[in-house]
């Protein structure tokens, strides 16, 4: 059985401070590279429960940090996870699966697409 298209990873599962998420991406968007998986579909949340999207503000900042410094091919927000959005329109035309996918196109802000 091939590889899968995407790996989706739940940053909020057991409810954890955002530097304990943060460790959590680290962990598994290394665990990705070596099982060879090119994207990663982080769920963060968006602080609809109040807590004030401190994981989701945490995981865009550092992805940005490793987008600029080499350590990622890129990402997408929730929010642009859709097929008008250049960058999602290239994955979408790499992995037509995708397609499929139940976000595409929902501006989830509790989640974001992770390139490596």
């Amino acid at each position: 059985m091939g590889a899968s298209l995407i790996k989706t990873v739940d940053l909020e599962q057991g409810m954890p401070a955002a530097y304990q998420a943060l460790s959590r991406l680290e962990d598994e968007l290394a665990a990705a590279r070596k099982q060879h998986i090119r994207l990663v579909k982080l769920i963060h949340g968006y602080g609809s429960t109040g807590a004030g999207g401190e994981i989701r503000l945490a995981v865009q900042t550092r992805l940005r940090e490793m987008s600029e410094n080499g350590q990622i091919r890129g990402c997408i927000f929730g929010e642009d996870w859709r097929q008008s959005d250049e960058q999602t329109w290239k994955i979408l035309g790499a992995n037509p699966a995708l397609k499929r996918d139940p976000d595409l196109g929902r501006r989830n802000l509790g989640i974001t697409i992770v390139a490596l």
